[in-house]
């Protein structure tokens, strides 16, 4: 049985069903849960795509628009115990993934994420550069059509997790990206891709190259006055092309919350681990070993020489 065939029997008859992102979607999670939706709509299902947060980037709203996706923020709506919630690029119990008040029933992501024992249908697969191309190895296993709307979303969503397939990339991610870009609008796909900022976003650019800190292979850059998460990550691919940065970490108070995104090109510098192990005891993170982001929250005392000693000891860098 395909994995697509064996979740449908895990839902069974029970509605409505809701495909749940983390709380601030990127394309990658957007695409994921538009994939997922279309196939669940193939198989007579319908569903709505939701999450616990908002959503912070242009490029993100530009490709929902273009591409007809509706996605909705969960508390708009009126969600009961009883209802199903399909969770995609997130995992149940991490603190970016609001816990609905539906019975989730599955989950679907390619981070290094503790696989939940309450879950009756799990398929985690970090090896993967993208949560699309696990929807679309459902799509080939099932042998259901790939329409042009959701080739190009997964397309997006693979070129973005991945940096234009140059991190963290599987053998299955360039099987994917080859099929899907026979299928997608590389049109649309690539205006996406290249315009992912605005002229608004060049202060942090700025703010980041007056301030940013380069040493012993570790770059740091602390936005007191604060810059959204899915920027930071931005800024993070930008500043990782240094040829004396071997790990960049970024961290900006955004009112009482501290987002953090790091990118790590060193084997022994394991993204993942290094913010868990920096944000013990303050706060929380995950990701992938090249690419992880973290949340302190509520920790006034916290700030940036502060964050930057901490992810020094996680590296075993003198302070």
């Amino acid at each position: 049985m395909d994995r697509f065939s064996e979740l449908l029997g895990v839902i069974g008859e029970r509605r409505p069903v809701y495909v749940q992102t983390h709380d601030f979607p990127d394309c990658d999670a957007v695409a994921s849960a538009f994939g997922m939706q279309r196939l669940l709509s193939r198989a007579q299902v319908p569903s709505r795509i939701v999450h616990g947060g908002d959503i912070q980037r242009d490029s993100l709203r530009r490709m929902i628009h273009d591409l007809g996706i509706e996605v909705v923020p969960a508390s708009r709506l009126a969600m009961e115990a009883r209802d199903v919630v399909v969770i995609v690029d997130g995992c149940k119990g991490n603190r970016n993934v609001t816990e609905l008040p539906g019975d989730e029933v599955a989950v679907i992501d390619h981070h290094e994420v503790r696989s939940p024992d309450t879950v009756p249908f799990v398929d985690i697969r970090p090896r993967y550069g993208a949560c699309a191309t696990i929807i679309y190895g459902y799509f080939r296993e099932a042998s259901v059509e790939i329409d042009r709307e959701v080739a190009t979303a997964l397309m997006i969503g693979i070129n973005m997790d991945t940096a234009l397939l140059t991190r963290q990339v599987s053998a299955e991610d360039i099987q994917a990206y080859a099929d899907l870009y026979t299928r997608a609008d590389i049109v649309l796909e690539n205006s996406i891709l290249r315009n992912s900022i605005q002229t608004k976003d060049l202060a942090f650019y700025r703010h980041a190259l007056s301030h940013v800190e380069v040493r012993d292979r570790l770059a740091f850059c602390w936005f007191p006055d604060g810059c959204n998460q899915n920027l930071l990550g931005i800024l993070g691919d930008f500043f990782i092309s240094l040829e004396e940065a071997d790990c960049v970490v970024l961290c900006a108070r955004n009112d009482s919350v501290i987002n953090i995104s790091v990118r790590s090109e060193r084997e022994q510098w394991n993204a993942s681990r290094v913010v868990q192990a920096a944000l013990e005891g303050v706060g929380f993170g995950g990701g992938h070993a090249d690419m992880a982001g973290g949340i302190v929250r509520g920790a006034a005392e916290v700030d940036g020489p502060a964050l930057l000693a901490r992810f020094r000891r996680a590296l075993a860098l003198p302070g």
